[in-house]
């Protein structure tokens, strides 16, 4: 009825238009008659611009596009007339095993032109588990860090239950501001088993990825939306044009990259920010148990009871189908290593169907979802020839490519304005101050002219010992091994400043004359013995001296503002990169073998990839240590690591290669 009766407004409205145009027209004829045929020339023109006018406000209002971006339309800046309503649709998976279809639930939100004139937009669509609600981040209830590698862990408590909100009918308002008064709808939807979308949540499962399929499907008519969740009164998206671009960060940026990987047709292009890609690479790393920043002790079943909003009359069935027969059952909490549960939930084994234009986004200090996320998912693209470019920026988690880059993204694919996106260049990297709004283009990432050099350790890492091109030359009698006793009591940041430790093994390079340039992911090839038959391997590249640097007063208020965020966070200037493994996987992800004590193991892994301009007068250092108090699990001090320095480099992807690295460290 409400739709009707907007109709009939506007019936009505044009029909008066229509009257007085007529009007006007016979009144102007009777003042020509008295006036006489001379008439001047600038009453002329008045009268066309006023017929002109009339006839612009006949106009139906649609999208405009200038300079290749969907500009604001007055018509759709309203946000009393624009049109908001809630459905549940169809999906074609059963994940709580009720017997019956799981609904998802789906907002919209829409210029009101789709209903008074027959407008048809594009969609911007973005799907999350945490739109109704979410559980505690209490460590109480967070799995103890304090256990013994190889060792079965201490049991965890399960948190209070969430207390959902049901919100109806707009689920969440993120992207409406933005992109209705530019010509699109927005449409949102809560993942299954959270808010009030059927079926349970999994974490990766498959479901997560057919769930925006389907509705996605619905917007271009090919399954069913009803208007209650148990209910047959059909809703039809007959206002969109059946082209949909989806965004989001973090949880909400992976689900894009899942639903583009069914391959359905209608997904033209996605927008993915700080994407998780794999649910290995969030809580392992080469075989280690890792945990993601901030977040100690973190595990995938603490991720599903942190979303599990659902239905509470359903959690108790998904609680034992999903976390414990599924999660709990599958995760190897024991070893870490790579099995057929975490294969399940890596979104690259599942990319071959993807077709989405891909626009993605990460920072290179985000140690929550780590660079690694994007750049695997990238290089991936790239092999396929699917439209894709990628942002980076030198902050952390989250972090959205500028609005106008989004825009031309969105605009180019979802309505074909052809905005020559395709031919910008492949990367976009913000420099160390640059606003996250002024990115510098590079031809791809990593840099085209980045070389990995190769990087030898000299002796006398418990204060310095060096980090040279050359190889380090030593006679028969001189020891070629270094040990570190590891101490998790230590973090990484207190062992880089200490001038002398036994807990951790540093080399340097010489002092930087020049900048230097350093893009892709550096590489280590570290031969070891351990006391123990399990340890932690912990990689740190640093750049030394830590105390913050000085920054140069800008009078300018933006130049002002970026100094004192730097010395804000002076973790990011002084930390390049790092990473994490398993001895025990030096063979393979897939099998762990315990080490025999005191026998050399060699294994090669890449730290995660950065694009960062180390500064002239800082020294770059290789920091090895074994337990890493962010990220790692906390075993009891002693573990002894034994570092043979001839079988131990490292390579470092320098912008210029050997040519470059040499300039900047001569004197």
């Amino acid at each position: 009825m409400k739709q009707f009766a907007n109709l009939r407004r506007a019936r009505v409205a044009c029909l008066a238009l229509s009257l007085t145009g007529a009007t006007f027209a016979l009144v102007l004829g009777a003042s020509a008659v008295l006036a006489g045929i001379g008439q001047n020339t600038q009453q002329d023109t008045k009268q066309q611009d006023v017929t002109d006018s009339a006839q612009e406000e006949k106009k139906p209002a649609r999208p405009n596009f200038a300079g290749g971006e969907a500009r604001v339309v007055e018509a759709f800046n309203n946000p009393d007339e624009w049109i908001q309503h809630d459905l549940w649709v169809e999906t074609e998976f059963d994940s709580d095993e009720d017997g019956k279809l799981d609904r998802m639930h789906v907002d919209v939100t829409r210029p009101k032109q789709t209903d008074t004139e027959g407008l048809k937009v594009a969609v911007i669509y973005a799907t999350s588990p945490y739109y109704c609600g979410t559980s505690t981040t209490n460590k109480r209830y967070f799995w103890d860090p304090k256990q013994e590698l190889g060792e079965d862990p201490p049991e965890r408590t399960n948190p209070p239950e969430i207390r959902a909100r049901t919100n109806r009918p707009i689920i969440s308002r993120s992207e409406i501001n933005s992109w209705v008064p530019r010509g699109f709808a927005v449409v949102h939807s809560s993942s299954p088993g959270t808010g009030l979308s059927e079926g349970c949540p999994t974490v990766g499962g498959d479901n997560e990825s057919l769930a925006p399929k389907a509705v996605i499907d619905w917007l271009n008519g090919r399954v069913k939306g009803y208007t209650e969740p148990d209910g047959d009164e059909e809703v039809k998206a007959t206002w969109c044009t059946g082209k949909v671009g989806m965004t989001g960060t973090s949880y909400n940026g992976t689900l894009p990259l899942a639903a583009a990987t069914t391959g359905v047709d209608g997904l033209e292009a996605i927008i993915p920010i700080a994407p998780n890609t794999s649910y290995y690479h969030y809580y392992r790393t080469n075989g280690l148990i890792r945990h993601p920043g901030g977040y100690m002790g973190e595990d995938i079943d603490v991720l599903y009871d942190y979303i599990n909003s659902g239905d509470k009359e359903g959690r108790a069935g998904c609680n034992e189908l999903i976390r414990e027969g599924e999660l709990v059952a599958g995760f190897d909490r024991v070893n870490g290593d790579y099995n057929e549960f975490w294969a399940g939930r890596d979104y690259l084994n599942e990319l071959e169907p993807l077709k989405a234009a891909t626009l993605i986004a990460h920072g290179f200090n985000d140690w929550n979802v780590v660079p690694e996320h994007t750049v695997r998912i990238y290089e991936a693209l790239k092999k396929k020839g699917v439209p894709v470019q990628c942002f980076f920026h030198q902050g952390g988690h989250g972090g959205a490519p500028p609005f106008s880059m989004m825009n031309r993204w969105f605009t180019r694919y979802l309505y074909d304005v052809q905005n020559g996106v395709e031919e910008d260049e492949r990367a976009w990297v913000v420099r160390e101050d640059a606003s996250r709004n002024s990115p510098t283009a590079y031809a791809d990432y990593p840099n085209p002219e980045a070389k990995l050099i190769t990087l030898h350790l000299g002796p006398g890492g418990k204060k310095a010992g060096t980090l040279t091109v050359d190889a380090v030359e030593r006679d028969d009698d001189e020891s070629r091994t270094e040990t570190l006793i590891d101490d998790v009591t230590f973090d990484g940041e207190a062992l880089a400043k200490k001038e002398e430790s036994e807990h951790r093994l540093i080399y340097v390079t010489p002092e930087l004359t020049k900048d230097l340039h350093i893009s892709g992911a550096p590489r280590i090839t570290i031969k070891l013995a351990s006391s123990k038959p399990a340890a932690n391997l912990s990689i740190w590249l640093v750049s030394l001296p830590w105390e913050q640097r000085e920054q140069p007063k800008d009078e300018n208020k933006e130049g002002e503002q970026r100094r004192r965020r730097r010395n804000r966070t002076p973790l990011t200037d002084n930390l390049i990169t790092r990473g994490w493994a398993d001895p025990q996987n030096y063979r393979s992800l897939t099998e762990s073998e315990p080490l025999e004590p005191g026998k050399f193991y060699e294994l090669t892994f890449d730290l995660q990839p950065d694009d960062q301009i180390i500064r002239a007068g800082q020294q770059i250092g290789l920091m090895i240590m074994s337990s890493d108090r962010d990220f790692t699990l906390w075993p009891e001090p002693g573990t002894e690591l034994t570092i043979d320095l001839d079988g131990t480099k490292l390579e470092l992807p320098v912008v210029g290669g050997a040519k470059a690295f040499t300039a900047a460290t001569s004197n």
